[in-house]
């Protein structure tokens, strides 16, 4: 178990199961009433650390910031709720926690009788000795806690304790969902270079001979006879074609890039919750009636 000047050291911290699972943050830490060493821990469980479980400290270990736990995730979920022990556990809410954690009740492993209060919020360490204030506090909530039993406006007594209202209060869990963003993948640009055949058209244009015949006339008779009679003679001609010429260049045709759209949907999201439940047992030998707004 934890000792007194161990509770700093896990103030913030959080408490993990006997895998190494993290069961919740680190609430409270409650001492016993006569040896004043620790005895319980709240841990926030639940969705968005909602709720606080009591968790005996008995076996428990300290590991860095962290408080190990002999016990799994799943226990410590389904642990008895205590919703008015904001500064001190009283006798029933104790024995009903030490009957599901398996432990025997006032043989605590700081010899305490097991009654036990809070020290601290967040896990911090105050004086060891109740001030003033603190001791008025416990008289007004040991006041609140007395037996009204047939006081004026008090209907009927309270057969699981005494009797401190005239009504009992119905309370229920709600589910409280919400979102979170986590990584499902990633996306890349590679750019890479492949090779194609582009085939195109281009009109090109090339010069043939032909031979020209013309009669002897008045215009051209000087040129028909300014040579020789008889002679060899031999005229050329030099021809032309236009053939293609391939130039390459590269030019930018469009620029590329990832972005990211938010597509909306809908999920189901099924979870047990719990809900106190009131019977009316008239003691007429008829069947229990439940309340209609139980629902």
């Amino acid at each position: 178990m934890i000792s007194t000047e161990q509770i700093q050291t896990i103030s913030g911290g959080n408490a993990v199961d006997s895998e190494g699972a993290k069961i919740g943050s680190i609430g409270q830490i409650y001492l016993d009433d006569q040896s004043g060493q620790p005895e319980w821990v709240t841990v926030k469980t639940g969705l968005f650390g909602t709720s606080e479980t009591f968790i005996p400290v008995r076996d428990a270990e300290v590991d860095g910031n962290d408080l190990r736990l002999p016990y799994s995730k799943d226990k410590v979920k389904d642990a008895p709720r205590v919703s008015d022990a904001d500064e001190h556990l009283d006798v029933e809410q104790e024995q009903k926690l030490y009957e599901y954690y398996g432990l025997a009740y006032g043989t605590s492993s700081t010899g305490g009788n097991g009654h036990d209060d809070v020290v601290g919020g967040r896990g911090t360490v105050q004086d060891g000795v109740q001030d003033s204030d603190h001791e008025h506090e416990r008289e007004r909530e040991h006041d609140d806690r007395r037996d009204r039993a047939g006081e004026p406006g008090v209907v009927g007594r309270d057969s699981s304790g005494p009797t401190t209202d005239d009504a009992m209060t119905r309370s229920e869990e709600r589910l409280n969902v919400g979102t979170e963003k986590v990584e499902t993948g990633r996306a890349r640009l590679r750019k890479y270079v492949v090779t194609e055949n582009v085939t195109t058209t281009v009109p090109v244009s090339h010069e043939e001979v032909r031979v020209v015949r013309e009669p002897i006339t008045e215009a051209n008779r000087g040129d028909a006879l300014s040579g020789g009679d008889l002679t060899e003679e031999e005229h050329e001609v030099t021809l032309h074609a236009e053939q293609p010429v391939v130039q390459k260049e590269t030019v930018p045709v469009e620029r590329v890039k990832l972005d990211t759209e938010t597509v909306s949907g809908e999920q189901e999201v099924t979870e047990q919750v719990r809900k106190e439940q009131i019977e009316t047992d008239t003691g007429e030998g008829n069947e229990p009636r439940r309340d209609i707004n139980n629902r």
